[in-house]
């Protein structure tokens, strides 16, 4: 049997096509290209955004700025000096972009100027680390992007 040239185009598109709609659903149902949402209730935490912004502000205009010191018992959360460790009421919350399955949610209660994340609960890699506390009624937000190693 002779194949001609039109024959031949049509048979290439017809296999170039089915080659893409292959790939396609593949990763489509591949639970590795899992695109989910960060947070399950994305757009009401959106709503909430601008307290976010303004107690983010506020640790600047104060310069109330926390410091975050690896040690060999964990991550330490230096909070600033002259703060009475009593009134600071928040969470630590920290996020593992590539599985969120390893998040975790801290209550901040201090009976010295650092909060200690044990070594434990942290794997090594890529951590997004937000502190939001308060201090006498007033909003604090620190943010900030990390890679943990134990061998530090």
């Amino acid at each position: 049997m002779k194949i001609n040239w039109g024959t031949g185009i049509v048979l290439a598109f017809i296999g170039f096509i089915s080659f893409i709609l292959f790939f396609v659903v593949r990763m489509s149902m591949d639970n590795r290209a899992n695109h989910d949402l960060v947070i399950e209730n994305y757009y009401s935490a959106e709503l909430g955004y601008q307290n976010e912004i303004d107690a983010e502000n506020n640790a600047r205009a104060k310069e109330v700025d926390l410091t975050l010191k690896t040690t060999d018992e964990g991550l330490k959360l230096v909070f600033p000096n002259g703060l009475n460790t009593e009134n600071i009421k928040g969470t630590v919350s920290l996020y593992r972009p590539s599985n969120k399955h390893l998040d975790f949610d801290l209550p901040i209660s201090l009976s010295q100027d650092y909060l200690l994340i044990p070594d434990n609960r942290l794997l090594d890699g890529r951590w997004d680390i937000k502190v939001s506390w308060e201090y006498k009624g007033e909003a604090y937000l620190y943010k900030k992007k990390i890679t943990y190693s134990k061998n530090k």
